[in-house]
Protein backbone atom coordinates (compact mmCIF):
# COMPACT_ATOMS: atom_id res chain seq x y z
CA UNK A 1 0.00 0.00 0.00
CA UNK A 2 1.37 3.58 -1.02
CA UNK A 3 0.16 6.73 0.21
CA UNK A 4 -1.57 8.73 -3.21
CA UNK A 5 0.50 10.97 -5.20
CA UNK A 6 -2.17 13.69 -4.94
CA UNK A 7 -2.19 13.62 -1.20
CA UNK A 8 1.74 13.86 -0.92
CA UNK A 9 1.66 16.87 -2.98
CA UNK A 10 -1.19 18.46 -0.68
CA UNK A 11 0.71 17.77 2.40
CA UNK A 12 3.71 19.37 0.67
CA UNK A 13 1.86 22.21 -0.56
CA UNK A 14 0.67 23.06 3.19
CA UNK A 15 3.91 22.72 4.20
CA UNK A 16 2.89 19.42 6.40
CA UNK A 17 4.98 16.84 4.22
CA UNK A 18 6.28 15.75 7.69
CA UNK A 19 3.77 13.69 8.67
CA UNK A 20 4.36 11.08 5.80
CA UNK A 21 8.20 10.37 7.31
CA UNK A 22 8.13 7.52 9.04
CA UNK A 23 5.12 5.80 6.48
CA UNK A 24 7.76 3.34 5.90
CA UNK A 25 7.62 1.71 9.74
CA UNK A 26 3.99 1.29 9.55
CA UNK A 27 2.09 -1.96 7.70
CA UNK A 28 -0.65 -1.22 5.45
CA UNK A 29 -3.50 -1.39 8.06
CA UNK A 30 -1.85 1.61 10.16
CA UNK A 31 -1.54 3.20 6.93
CA UNK A 32 -4.66 3.17 6.15
CA UNK A 33 -5.55 4.95 9.16
CA UNK A 34 -3.10 7.28 8.33
CA UNK A 35 -4.53 7.95 4.78
CA UNK A 36 -8.24 8.48 6.42
CA UNK A 37 -6.91 10.78 8.89
CA UNK A 38 -5.09 12.80 6.58
CA UNK A 39 -7.53 12.84 3.77
CA UNK A 40 -10.17 14.25 5.95
CA UNK A 41 -8.10 17.16 6.56
CA UNK A 42 -8.77 20.65 4.71
CA UNK A 43 -5.15 20.98 3.15
CA UNK A 44 -6.05 23.69 1.04
CA UNK A 45 -7.14 26.18 4.00
CA UNK A 46 -4.42 25.19 6.42
CA UNK A 47 -1.65 27.61 6.12
CA UNK A 48 -4.60 30.41 6.40
CA UNK A 49 -5.84 28.73 9.54
CA UNK A 50 -2.11 28.49 11.00
CA UNK A 51 -1.57 31.81 10.32
CA UNK A 52 -4.51 33.19 12.05
CA UNK A 53 -4.65 31.06 14.61
CA UNK A 54 -1.23 29.29 15.45
CA UNK A 55 1.18 31.96 14.54
CA UNK A 56 -0.88 34.81 16.00
CA UNK A 57 -3.68 34.97 18.32
CA UNK A 58 -6.75 36.89 17.58
CA UNK A 59 -7.76 39.32 19.29
CA UNK A 60 -11.44 40.39 20.26
CA UNK A 61 -12.44 44.03 19.85
CA UNK A 62 -15.37 45.03 21.90
CA UNK A 63 -17.29 47.15 19.28
CA UNK A 64 -18.62 50.44 20.52
CA UNK A 65 -22.10 49.70 18.87
CA UNK A 66 -22.08 46.94 22.26
CA UNK A 67 -25.10 47.35 24.62
CA UNK A 68 -26.99 44.72 26.64
CA UNK A 69 -29.13 42.31 25.05
CA UNK A 70 -33.27 42.43 25.57
CA UNK A 71 -34.67 39.01 27.11
CA UNK A 72 -37.95 37.32 28.20
CA UNK A 73 -37.99 37.47 32.13
CA UNK A 74 -38.64 34.20 33.84
CA UNK A 75 -41.86 36.30 35.08
CA UNK A 76 -44.30 37.27 32.80
CA UNK A 77 -45.26 39.79 34.81
CA UNK A 78 -41.99 41.41 35.11
CA UNK A 79 -41.30 45.46 34.99
CA UNK A 80 -38.48 45.01 32.83
CA UNK A 81 -40.74 43.05 30.18
CA UNK A 82 -44.11 41.55 30.38
CA UNK A 83 -45.19 38.80 27.60
CA UNK A 84 -48.00 36.61 27.60
CA UNK A 85 -46.68 32.97 28.32
CA UNK A 86 -49.49 31.10 28.79
CA UNK A 87 -49.73 31.51 24.25
CA UNK A 88 -46.06 30.46 24.11
CA UNK A 89 -46.68 27.43 25.94
CA UNK A 90 -49.20 26.60 23.80
CA UNK A 91 -47.47 27.25 21.10
CA UNK A 92 -44.54 25.26 22.01
CA UNK A 93 -46.86 22.54 23.14
CA UNK A 94 -47.90 22.37 19.53
CA UNK A 95 -44.92 21.59 18.25
CA UNK A 96 -43.95 18.99 20.98
CA UNK A 97 -47.93 17.19 20.08
CA UNK A 98 -47.26 17.38 16.34
CA UNK A 99 -43.71 15.84 16.89
CA UNK A 100 -41.35 19.23 15.09
CA UNK A 101 -39.24 18.73 18.36
CA UNK A 102 -36.04 16.75 18.40
CA UNK A 103 -33.37 16.77 21.94
CA UNK A 104 -29.89 17.21 21.06
CA UNK A 105 -27.28 16.45 23.68
CA UNK A 106 -23.45 17.68 23.24
CA UNK A 107 -22.19 14.34 25.32
CA UNK A 108 -18.36 14.36 24.17
CA UNK A 109 -16.59 14.70 27.31
CA UNK A 110 -15.03 11.72 29.81
CA UNK A 111 -15.76 12.20 33.42
CA UNK A 112 -11.97 12.84 34.18
CA UNK A 113 -12.34 15.44 36.26
CA UNK A 114 -14.63 13.76 38.36
CA UNK A 115 -12.57 11.30 39.10
CA UNK A 116 -15.41 9.01 36.89
CA UNK A 117 -13.47 6.68 34.27
CA UNK A 118 -15.99 6.39 31.35
CA UNK A 119 -18.20 9.17 29.59
CA UNK A 120 -19.29 11.95 31.79
CA UNK A 121 -23.08 11.06 30.74
CA UNK A 122 -22.92 7.79 32.80
CA UNK A 123 -22.05 9.55 35.81
CA UNK A 124 -24.25 8.90 38.55
CA UNK A 125 -26.03 11.88 39.33
CA UNK A 126 -29.30 11.80 41.17
CA UNK A 127 -29.44 13.20 44.09
CA UNK A 128 -30.78 10.33 45.66
CA UNK A 129 -31.48 7.32 42.90
CA UNK A 130 -27.98 8.00 41.78
CA UNK A 131 -29.28 7.40 38.23
CA UNK A 132 -27.15 8.57 35.18
CA UNK A 133 -27.22 11.39 33.50
CA UNK A 134 -28.17 10.05 30.26
CA UNK A 135 -31.01 8.28 32.11
CA UNK A 136 -32.00 11.41 33.85
CA UNK A 137 -32.25 12.88 30.37
CA UNK A 138 -33.80 9.88 28.63
CA UNK A 139 -36.71 10.17 31.56
CA UNK A 140 -37.28 13.51 31.07
CA UNK A 141 -37.46 12.45 26.90
CA UNK A 142 -40.10 9.71 27.35
CA UNK A 143 -41.94 11.74 29.72
CA UNK A 144 -42.69 14.34 27.05
CA UNK A 145 -43.11 12.08 24.85
CA UNK A 146 -45.63 10.27 26.71
CA UNK A 147 -47.52 14.00 27.87
CA UNK A 148 -47.93 15.04 24.65
CA UNK A 149 -48.39 12.12 22.75
CA UNK A 150 -45.79 12.15 20.39
CA UNK A 151 -41.80 10.78 19.75
CA UNK A 152 -39.51 12.95 20.39
CA UNK A 153 -36.11 11.62 18.28
CA UNK A 154 -33.14 12.06 20.53
CA UNK A 155 -29.59 13.08 18.95
CA UNK A 156 -26.61 12.14 21.33
CA UNK A 157 -23.24 13.89 19.93
CA UNK A 158 -19.98 11.75 21.61
CA UNK A 159 -16.74 12.06 20.88
CA UNK A 160 -14.37 9.34 19.05
CA UNK A 161 -12.79 8.84 22.59
CA UNK A 162 -15.85 7.64 24.02
CA UNK A 163 -18.39 6.79 21.43
CA UNK A 164 -18.56 2.74 21.46
CA UNK A 165 -18.76 3.17 25.68
CA UNK A 166 -21.49 5.64 25.42
CA UNK A 167 -23.19 3.42 22.62
CA UNK A 168 -22.21 0.03 24.73
CA UNK A 169 -24.11 2.13 27.77
CA UNK A 170 -27.20 2.63 26.43
CA UNK A 171 -27.44 -0.71 24.93
CA UNK A 172 -26.96 -2.36 28.30
CA UNK A 173 -29.36 -0.08 29.87
CA UNK A 174 -32.27 -1.05 27.10
CA UNK A 175 -32.17 3.00 26.06
CA UNK A 176 -34.00 3.40 29.22
CA UNK A 177 -37.27 2.67 27.80
CA UNK A 178 -36.96 4.80 24.72
CA UNK A 179 -37.09 2.79 21.26
CA UNK A 180 -33.43 2.54 20.11
CA UNK A 181 -34.76 3.71 16.43
CA UNK A 182 -35.14 7.73 17.88
CA UNK A 183 -31.54 7.62 19.63
CA UNK A 184 -28.94 8.55 17.28
CA UNK A 185 -25.75 8.93 18.18
CA UNK A 186 -22.60 10.02 16.38
CA UNK A 187 -19.18 11.48 17.16
CA UNK A 188 -18.04 14.97 16.41
CA UNK A 189 -15.15 16.00 14.67
CA UNK A 190 -11.46 16.40 15.67
CA UNK A 191 -9.04 19.08 14.85
CA UNK A 192 -5.43 18.23 14.54
CA UNK A 193 -2.68 20.17 17.43
CA UNK A 194 -0.48 22.25 15.49
CA UNK A 195 3.39 23.29 16.92
CA UNK A 196 3.18 26.81 18.66
CA UNK A 197 6.43 27.72 16.82
CA UNK A 198 6.05 25.93 13.42
CA UNK A 199 2.78 25.85 12.76
CA UNK A 200 3.58 21.66 11.90
CA UNK A 201 0.73 19.45 12.70
CA UNK A 202 1.81 17.42 15.77
CA UNK A 203 1.99 13.29 15.48
CA UNK A 204 0.50 11.16 18.55
CA UNK A 205 2.75 8.58 16.99
CA UNK A 206 3.17 7.22 13.39
CA UNK A 207 0.32 6.80 12.16
CA UNK A 208 -2.15 9.09 14.31
CA UNK A 209 -2.29 13.18 14.20
CA UNK A 210 -2.40 14.50 18.02
CA UNK A 211 -5.74 15.61 17.55
CA UNK A 212 -8.49 16.57 19.83
CA UNK A 213 -12.51 16.76 19.87
CA UNK A 214 -13.36 20.21 18.09
CA UNK A 215 -15.46 21.82 20.58
CA UNK A 216 -19.32 21.63 21.10
CA UNK A 217 -19.38 24.65 17.84
CA UNK A 218 -18.57 21.03 15.97
CA UNK A 219 -21.75 19.81 17.19
CA UNK A 220 -23.56 21.72 14.16
CA UNK A 221 -21.05 20.23 11.29
CA UNK A 222 -21.64 16.90 13.11
CA UNK A 223 -25.61 17.12 12.70
CA UNK A 224 -25.02 17.94 9.16
CA UNK A 225 -22.35 15.70 8.25
CA UNK A 226 -23.68 12.35 10.31
CA UNK A 227 -27.06 12.39 8.37
CA UNK A 228 -28.85 13.68 11.38
CA UNK A 229 -30.42 16.77 9.79
CA UNK A 230 -31.53 14.77 7.02
CA UNK A 231 -33.40 11.84 9.14
CA UNK A 232 -34.88 14.72 10.98
CA UNK A 233 -36.58 16.16 7.75
CA UNK A 234 -37.70 12.66 6.72
CA UNK A 235 -39.43 12.50 10.54
CA UNK A 236 -40.84 16.40 10.21
CA UNK A 237 -38.88 17.93 12.82
CA UNK A 238 -38.56 21.71 12.45
CA UNK A 239 -36.49 22.34 16.04
CA UNK A 240 -33.94 21.29 17.86
CA UNK A 241 -33.45 21.85 21.75
CA UNK A 242 -29.78 21.43 22.42
CA UNK A 243 -28.03 21.07 26.31
CA UNK A 244 -24.89 19.97 27.32
CA UNK A 245 -24.29 16.55 29.02
CA UNK A 246 -23.11 17.64 32.66
CA UNK A 247 -26.44 19.74 33.38
CA UNK A 248 -29.37 17.66 35.11
CA UNK A 249 -31.63 19.87 35.91
CA UNK A 250 -32.18 21.05 32.23
CA UNK A 251 -35.74 20.97 30.78
CA UNK A 252 -34.77 19.07 27.81
CA UNK A 253 -37.99 20.55 25.61
CA UNK A 254 -39.18 23.39 27.21
CA UNK A 255 -42.84 24.71 25.50
CA UNK A 256 -42.31 28.02 26.64
CA UNK A 257 -38.91 27.93 25.67
CA UNK A 258 -39.68 26.23 22.06
CA UNK A 259 -42.60 28.65 21.70
CA UNK A 260 -40.91 31.84 21.92
CA UNK A 261 -38.06 30.32 19.46
CA UNK A 262 -40.52 29.37 16.66
CA UNK A 263 -43.27 32.02 17.27
CA UNK A 264 -42.24 35.36 18.85
CA UNK A 265 -42.44 38.54 16.76
CA UNK A 266 -38.87 39.31 17.30
CA UNK A 267 -38.05 35.81 16.73
CA UNK A 268 -36.39 34.35 13.44
CA UNK A 269 -36.90 30.75 14.89
CA UNK A 270 -33.46 30.22 13.82
CA UNK A 271 -31.82 30.23 17.05
CA UNK A 272 -32.23 31.00 20.42
CA UNK A 273 -30.90 30.67 24.08
CA UNK A 274 -31.52 30.54 27.73
CA UNK A 275 -29.71 32.76 29.87
CA UNK A 276 -28.90 33.00 33.73
CA UNK A 277 -28.83 36.29 35.91
CA UNK A 278 -25.04 36.76 36.80
CA UNK A 279 -24.62 36.06 40.45
CA UNK A 280 -21.76 39.31 40.45
CA UNK A 281 -20.48 41.09 38.41
CA UNK A 282 -16.73 39.24 38.67
CA UNK A 283 -18.54 35.59 37.71
CA UNK A 284 -16.63 33.89 34.77
CA UNK A 285 -18.95 33.78 32.48
CA UNK A 286 -19.84 34.20 28.84
CA UNK A 287 -22.20 37.23 28.00
CA UNK A 288 -24.65 37.95 25.62
CA UNK A 289 -24.25 41.12 24.08
CA UNK A 290 -26.17 42.78 21.34
CA UNK A 291 -23.97 44.30 18.72
CA UNK A 292 -24.77 45.83 15.59
CA UNK A 293 -28.12 44.80 15.96
CA UNK A 294 -26.87 40.62 16.59
CA UNK A 295 -27.12 38.98 19.47
CA UNK A 296 -23.63 37.47 20.60
CA UNK A 297 -21.66 35.68 23.16
CA UNK A 298 -18.70 37.32 24.52
CA UNK A 299 -16.73 35.90 26.43
CA UNK A 300 -15.77 37.22 29.83
CA UNK A 301 -12.08 37.13 29.72
CA UNK A 302 -13.19 39.50 26.19
CA UNK A 303 -15.30 42.35 28.03
CA UNK A 304 -13.90 44.37 29.98
CA UNK A 305 -14.67 44.75 33.60
CA UNK A 306 -15.47 48.16 33.98
CA UNK A 307 -18.60 47.03 31.61
CA UNK A 308 -18.89 43.92 33.48
CA UNK A 309 -19.98 46.43 36.75
CA UNK A 310 -21.61 48.88 35.09
CA UNK A 311 -25.37 48.85 36.89
CA UNK A 312 -28.94 49.97 35.93
CA UNK A 313 -30.56 53.09 37.79
CA UNK A 314 -32.04 50.23 40.23
CA UNK A 315 -28.63 48.81 40.56
CA UNK A 316 -29.07 45.58 38.58
CA UNK A 317 -26.13 44.63 36.19
CA UNK A 318 -26.50 46.14 32.70
CA UNK A 319 -24.69 42.97 31.17
CA UNK A 320 -26.29 40.23 33.27
CA UNK A 321 -27.45 37.56 30.93
CA UNK A 322 -24.98 35.10 31.81
CA UNK A 323 -24.86 31.98 28.89
CA UNK A 324 -25.97 28.16 30.20
CA UNK A 325 -25.67 27.10 27.36
CA UNK A 326 -28.98 25.71 26.79
CA UNK A 327 -30.49 26.66 22.75
CA UNK A 328 -32.70 25.79 20.37
CA UNK A 329 -32.23 26.06 16.65
CA UNK A 330 -34.18 25.58 13.34
CA UNK A 331 -33.32 22.27 11.05
CA UNK A 332 -33.21 24.87 8.21
CA UNK A 333 -30.56 26.84 10.32
CA UNK A 334 -28.11 24.14 11.00
CA UNK A 335 -28.22 23.16 7.30
CA UNK A 336 -27.72 27.15 5.84
CA UNK A 337 -24.67 26.85 8.18
CA UNK A 338 -23.31 24.14 7.15
CA UNK A 339 -24.46 25.20 3.29
CA UNK A 340 -23.91 28.76 2.60
CA UNK A 341 -20.10 30.05 2.27
CA UNK A 342 -21.50 32.83 3.80
CA UNK A 343 -21.39 30.91 7.21
CA UNK A 344 -18.10 29.98 8.86
CA UNK A 345 -17.59 29.49 12.42
CA UNK A 346 -14.35 31.13 14.19
CA UNK A 347 -11.71 29.01 15.65
CA UNK A 348 -10.72 29.66 19.09
CA UNK A 349 -6.93 28.42 20.22
CA UNK A 350 -5.79 26.79 23.60
CA UNK A 351 -1.95 26.77 24.13
CA UNK A 352 -1.41 23.50 25.55
CA UNK A 353 1.92 20.73 26.58
CA UNK A 354 0.70 18.50 24.04
CA UNK A 355 2.67 15.63 24.16
CA UNK A 356 3.99 14.04 20.69
CA UNK A 357 6.76 12.75 18.82
CA UNK A 358 9.65 13.45 17.06
CA UNK A 359 8.53 12.39 13.43
CA UNK A 360 12.28 12.69 12.22
CA UNK A 361 13.44 10.02 14.48
CA UNK A 362 10.14 8.79 16.41
CA UNK A 363 11.10 9.69 20.24
CA UNK A 364 8.54 10.29 22.53
CA UNK A 365 8.48 13.73 23.42
CA UNK A 366 6.70 14.83 26.60
CA UNK A 367 7.06 18.74 26.70
CA UNK A 368 7.67 20.55 30.06
CA UNK A 369 6.35 23.97 28.66
CA UNK A 370 3.22 24.21 26.69
CA UNK A 371 4.66 23.94 23.22
CA UNK A 372 1.04 23.55 21.07
CA UNK A 373 -2.13 24.91 20.07
CA UNK A 374 -5.36 23.28 20.04
CA UNK A 375 -8.74 24.77 18.14
CA UNK A 376 -12.22 24.48 18.90
CA UNK A 377 -15.63 26.05 17.76
CA UNK A 378 -17.53 27.29 20.16
CA UNK A 379 -21.61 26.79 19.19
CA UNK A 380 -22.74 29.81 20.46
CA UNK A 381 -20.77 31.46 17.75
CA UNK A 382 -23.66 30.94 15.38
CA UNK A 383 -25.99 33.15 16.97
CA UNK A 384 -24.84 36.21 14.99
CA UNK A 385 -25.82 34.24 12.23
CA UNK A 386 -29.39 34.02 12.69
CA UNK A 387 -31.00 37.46 11.98
CA UNK A 388 -32.94 37.37 15.00
CA UNK A 389 -32.71 36.06 18.11
CA UNK A 390 -34.78 35.54 21.18
CA UNK A 391 -33.56 34.87 24.90
CA UNK A 392 -35.48 33.46 27.88
CA UNK A 393 -33.98 33.82 31.21
CA UNK A 394 -34.21 30.25 33.62
CA UNK A 395 -32.25 30.25 37.21
CA UNK A 396 -29.91 28.10 38.87
CA UNK A 397 -32.39 26.23 41.01
CA UNK A 398 -34.86 25.38 38.28
CA UNK A 399 -32.24 24.46 35.60
CA UNK A 400 -28.70 24.70 35.71
CA UNK A 401 -27.01 22.60 38.52
CA UNK A 402 -24.01 21.52 36.30
CA UNK A 403 -21.18 18.72 37.43
CA UNK A 404 -18.14 19.55 36.00
CA UNK A 405 -15.58 19.30 39.60
CA UNK A 406 -14.91 16.63 41.90
CA UNK A 407 -15.75 19.05 44.54
CA UNK A 408 -17.09 22.78 45.32
CA UNK A 409 -18.76 24.34 42.80
CA UNK A 410 -20.55 22.63 40.11
CA UNK A 411 -20.14 19.17 41.70
CA UNK A 412 -21.89 16.31 41.82
CA UNK A 413 -22.47 17.66 45.99
CA UNK A 414 -23.37 21.50 45.02
CA UNK A 415 -25.93 19.79 41.89
CA UNK A 416 -27.87 17.05 44.38
CA UNK A 417 -28.36 20.78 47.02
CA UNK A 418 -30.06 22.47 43.98
CA UNK A 419 -31.55 19.33 42.88
CA UNK A 420 -33.09 19.02 46.46
CA UNK A 421 -33.83 22.53 46.22
CA UNK A 422 -36.27 22.57 42.85
CA UNK A 423 -37.66 19.62 44.08
CA UNK A 424 -38.65 21.21 47.83
CA UNK A 425 -40.05 24.65 45.76
CA UNK A 426 -41.63 22.23 43.19
CA UNK A 427 -43.53 20.69 46.48
CA UNK A 428 -43.86 23.88 48.29
CA UNK A 429 -46.05 24.57 45.36
CA UNK A 430 -48.22 21.62 45.76
CA UNK A 431 -48.84 22.41 49.69
CA UNK A 432 -46.19 20.21 50.72
CA UNK A 433 -44.67 21.68 54.27
CA UNK A 434 -40.69 21.09 53.47
CA UNK A 435 -38.62 22.11 57.00
CA UNK A 436 -35.93 24.38 56.61
CA UNK A 437 -32.54 25.20 58.11
CA UNK A 438 -31.30 28.07 60.06
CA UNK A 439 -30.10 29.72 56.44
CA UNK A 440 -33.50 28.68 55.24
CA UNK A 441 -32.27 26.24 52.96
CA UNK A 442 -34.01 22.88 52.78
CA UNK A 443 -33.38 20.43 55.98
CA UNK A 444 -33.88 17.19 53.75
CA UNK A 445 -32.68 15.41 50.61
CA UNK A 446 -35.29 15.64 47.98
CA UNK A 447 -34.53 14.35 43.98
CA UNK A 448 -37.98 14.44 41.71
CA UNK A 449 -37.19 12.51 38.72
CA UNK A 450 -38.56 13.43 35.24
CA UNK A 451 -40.98 10.48 34.82
CA UNK A 452 -42.85 11.87 37.66
CA UNK A 453 -43.20 15.90 37.52
CA UNK A 454 -41.72 17.93 33.99
CA UNK A 455 -42.68 21.11 36.51
CA UNK A 456 -44.52 21.72 39.20
CA UNK A 457 -47.40 21.51 37.62
CA UNK A 458 -47.55 18.34 36.80
CA UNK A 459 -47.80 17.56 40.77
CA UNK A 460 -50.91 18.55 40.66
CA UNK A 461 -53.40 15.70 41.59
CA UNK A 462 -50.52 13.33 42.59
CA UNK A 463 -50.12 11.28 45.91
CA UNK A 464 -47.61 13.52 47.56
CA UNK A 465 -46.70 13.41 51.55
CA UNK A 466 -48.21 15.99 53.34
CA UNK A 467 -44.90 16.83 54.71
CA UNK A 468 -41.12 16.04 54.32
CA UNK A 469 -39.64 15.42 58.17
CA UNK A 470 -36.05 16.93 58.83
CA UNK A 471 -33.04 14.61 57.56
CA UNK A 472 -35.75 13.11 55.01
CA UNK A 473 -34.08 11.75 52.07
CA UNK A 474 -37.06 11.17 49.46
CA UNK A 475 -37.30 10.41 45.63
CA UNK A 476 -40.10 10.47 43.91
Amino acid sequence: MAVPESLRQSLENAGQAHVLNLVNTLNDAKLALLIEQLEGLDLGAMQSLIDTYVKSAPQFEMPASTEPPTYYPADPNSSVRSYDAAKYISSGEDLLRAGKVACFTVAGGQGSRLGYDGPKGCFPAGAISGKPLFQIFAEGIKATGDKYGSVVPWLVMTSPQNHEATVAFFKDHNYFGLNADDVMFFPQGTMPSFDLETGRILMSDAYTLAASPDGHGGSLKALYTSGAIDAMKARGVEHISYFQVDNPLVRVADPLFLGLHATADDSSAQMSSKMLPKAYAEEKVGLFAKIDGRTQVVEYSDMPMELQRETNPDGSLKFLAGNPAVHAFSVDFVEKVNTDPAFSLPYHRAVKKIAHINTDTGEQVTPEEPNGVKLERFVFDALPFAEKSIILETSRVQEFAPIKNASGIDSAESSSKLQTERAASWLSANGVKVPTNSEGSPDCVLEICPATALDASDLRGKDLPSEIAPGQKLAL
